[in-house]
């Protein structure tokens, strides 16, 4: 079977060449700029640009306007946004280097014309270089190495596209870099611990040497940067040192293709990077350097370069490699390539390569639009005021994010729990170290899988209430409707249910493991309220949540659900289980209950992420219009159940309301579960009101928790609101899976599940007299038999 074929192209043929970029848009078309024509010794520097259509494979020459960059090769390309690429340096032959401008190269409006302009930029520049990279990790282009003209660097760059004015920054790194390369190769990688990190490969050193070492750059959320050299197991496959060859990631696999070592003649293989597992594979692999590659679903295609058996001699062929085939010898390659797959399910032609976010119908034009407008304004040539709408413009029913239908189920052994593992017990508990100290006893994900029912509560009233204090002064110097930014993981109930808790962290990442900061570096976390009630561990669950964020203020977001109310957690279990557990009574002003109770009462009541997605723990109900709304809301807030003025039924609509059973379902309606007495106060909004709220909001999504769903997640109102739930088996009842949503860089967003374990759980309300005063909320049966209203 053959992992590789021709690709036959027609239409307006570009010369073959190499030294070029070849960068992929949304437009399901590749875009060809600049390279060298002719053989090595006498070759013509070029500065054309060129459309490859993937669907009709018509190569078509793009007729550009404005200023466009000199002809080059061995620059860099980048897609930036929607149909938008940026070129940065090169050489332009005889020994002489492009220039340091920054060139953006806009194809929004035609599929047959392009704006050129030079982006303003303020201050130092990078310099002139050729053989270096340029990546696009949003909202930063970064340039890294290459030669200056006089030798290869090891500098780095970077410039916020979304502030004004345009300034570049060299990136001063404390931790070990990399050597000083040219001709290597930089991708982002898009999923995994690794996840939104720059990764630079190979290239040839200051003394002609090929690498083969791999570098990740990452962005601290302090504002640091810095380099990690990526580890290689040494009893393993080694990858072959490179230069001109190429990278690019599918899923958490880098895959390098092609390049030349020194050693002439030498054949390469296609070595694939598992960052997950640290491990490289190799495969059998065409022969080119100096050419491009783009990656479009499971298929990467190459062109141009050199090929082997004619080096001197550029080739114009593309030719696709088939990862199917390609990664068929390792399962476990195969499976993430499966994985990778199913991420890409129910993706719109129009949507971008991993690396790139589309912009919304609403978006302003970024900084770097913005430089750019303000610089036409002032010119007169008329070619520019007839450039049309911007795409985004015209594309109003587009939405921003995109969901994932594929949910990722985790697979859990017996040895992963290790139940008989003992817990660490805390020592000593002084104020400026009390966080440390919860989290690292409490989390111990391994250990706490199967926390027995009656397990002994760790800590000390005096403990938690000192817990609170530096919890509730992080929390009143927050505001009520928290800003967060992707990518981010986004819990439902947790209702006490602390192993469920654990074995999220244990499947799919957890914030702090062994003492050390994990993949709080890559994600925030965001829980959307009902940390207590019905569950046998509210204690570990809560207080484990506010040490997270008491220890991480800015990446650990909790809201407000409607069990975090005095009125309601005294008779649904967390009462109970402050008196049984730490032996107090409930009832005194200075019992951890009311404690906890009291810090309840400055907990926010939504989150927006990425300017575009709402988070709240209930619905919109009836009342709530707008955001400003719920940010005009004072602190400390007592749920007051029976209404009597419009602001405490906008609270109750936050925190109870439901959406109604279907799509079909419009306008405001009963809530008769909630609200048997039928006093109206807590009702069900249909998707009309959803999508009313989002339009006058400028957002493009709801997520909210509050309703036990059977697969952990459900969307409604034609997916623009999704539910999740992160309890299994909710009051030991419904048999429901639990679910968390990974809201990925790129704004697309990914359900992990976890399925009931068989251990016959019990709960604090289990006495049938009891629980028909205290009934669980019935399950959300997936859209009511209506599932149409979701294709």
């Amino acid at each position: 079977m053959n992992n590789f074929e021709k690709v036959d192209a027609f239409g307006q043929l570009p010369q073959a060449r190499f030294g070029h970029t070849i960068t992929y848009i949304a437009k399901g078309k590749a875009i060809l700029f600049g390279g060298a024509t002719g053989d090595t010794g006498k070759y013509s520097i070029t500065g054309d640009t060129f459309s490859f259509d993937m669907q009709s494979k018509q190569w078509k020459r793009v007729e550009v306007q404005g200023t466009a960059p000199s002809p080059r090769a061995a620059h860099s390309a980048v897609c930036v946004d929607i149909n938008q690429i940026v070129i940065y340096g090169g050489a332009t032959g005889g020994g002489s280097l492009a220039s340091d401008d920054l060139y953006l190269l806009d194809l929004r409006s035609n599929d047959d014309l392009g704006q050129w302009t030079v982006v303003p930029v303020v201050g130092t520049t990078p310099g002139r270089r050729y053989g270096h990279t340029l990546t696009f990790t949003k909202p930063f282009l970064i340039v890294f190495g290459g030669n200056t003209g006089q030798e290869p660097v090891n500098d780095c760059w970077c410039v916020n596209v979304e502030k004004s004015p345009i300034t570049w920054a060299r990136l001063e790194c404390k931790s070990e870099q990399p050597l000083a390369r040219v001709y290597h190769s930089a991708s982002i990688c898009t999923n995994g611990s690794a996840n939104g990190m720059v990764v630079a490969f190979g290239g040839r050193s200051n003394d002609q040497l090929a690498l083969n070492d791999a570098w990740g750059l990452r962005r601290h959320r302090d504002g640091r940067w810095d380099w990690v050299k990526a580890p290689y197991k040494i009893d393993k496959e080694q990858p072959v040192g490179r230069y001109q060859h190429t990278t690019m990631f599918v899923y958490s696999m880098l895959v390098v293709i092609g390049g030349r070592t020194g050693n002439v003649g030498e054949t390469l293989t296609i070595d694939v990077y598992d960052t997950e597992t640290s491990e490289w594979s190799k495969f059998n692999s065409i022969q080119r350097f100096r050419h491009s590659s783009w990656l479009v679903d499971t298929n990467i295609f190459v062109y141009g370069g050199f090929e082997l058996d004619s080096p001197n001699i550029p080739t114009d062929i593309i030719s696709k490699i088939n990862l199917n085939r390609l990664l068929m010898p390792s399962e476990t390659l195969t499976n993430k390539l499966a994985q990778y797959q199913h991420a890409q399910r129910n993706v719109s032609p129009q949507s971008l390569s991993p690396q790139m976010t589309p912009i919304s119908p609403d978006t302003q034009a970024s900084p770097l639009n913005n430089s750019l407008m303000q610089k036409k304004a002032g010119q007169t040539n008329q070619n520019t005021q007839k450039q049309q709408k911007p795409f985004a413009q015209n594309q109003a029913d587009k939405s921003q994010f995109k969901f994932i239908n594929q949910a990722v189920v985790a697979e859990e052994t017996r040895d992963s729990k290790a139940p008989n593992r003992k817990a660490r017990v805390p020592q000593t508990a002084q104020e400026n170290n009390i966080a440390h100290l919860f989290i690292s006893t409490l989390l111990q994900p391994k250990t706490f899988i199967n926390i027995s029912e009656n397990a002994k509560f760790l800590f000390q009233a005096q403990h938690i209430l000192m817990l609170c204090d530096q919890a509730e002064a992080i929390l009143k110097e927050q505001p009520m409707v928290l800003r967060c930014k992707a990518p981010i993981k986004i819990f439902g109930d947790i209702h006490g249910q602390y192993s469920d808790l654990m074995r999220f962290f244990d499947l799919w990442g957890s914030p702090f493991v062994d003492g050390k900061d994990s993949d709080i570096e890559a994600f925030d976390y965001l829980f959307l309220g009902d940390f207590v009630d019905r569950g046998n561990h509210s204690l570990e669950t809560i207080c484990l949540l506010l040490a997270l964020k008491v220890r991480f203020p800015e990446s650990i977001h909790l809201i407000r659900g409607n069990h975090e109310d005095k009125w309601i957690n005294n008779g649904f279990g967390f009462s109970e289980e402050c008196a049984q557990r730490l032996g107090e009574d409930p009832n005194d002003d200075d019992s951890v209950f009311a404690r906890v109770n009291r810090l309840f009462e400055w907990l926010p009541l939504a989150a927006i992420v990425e300017d575009k997605i709402i988070c709240l723990h209930g619905g919109i109900g009836s009342q709530l219009n707008y955001v400003a709304e719920i940010e005009n809301l004072q602190r400390p807030l007592e749920v007051i159940h029976e209404v009597t003025t419009p602001e405490q039924q906008l609270v109750v609509d936050i925190l109870w309301s439901d959406p109604t059973d279907t799509d079909q379902d419009f306008g405001i309606q009963p809530n008769i579960i909630r609200d048997p007495a039928g006093t109206g106060n807590i009702v069900k909004f249909g998707p009309d009101r959803v999508i009313n709220f989002l339009i006058k909001n400028n957002l493009s999504l709801i997520i909210r928790a509050h309703e036990c769903v059977m697969d952990g997640f459900e969307r409604f109102a034609g997916g623009q609101l999704l539910t999740v739930f992160s309890a299994t088996d909710y009051c030991g009842r419904h048999k429901n899976a639990g679910a968390v949503l990974i809201l990925k860089r790129n704004l697309e967003i990914v359900p992990k599940l976890i399925y009931p374990q068989n251990l016959n759980a019990h709960n604090w309300i289990e006495d049938e007299e009891a629980l028909k005063k205290r009934p669980p909320t019935p399950p959300r049966w997936k859209n009511q038999g209506q599932r149409r209203s979701y294709d």
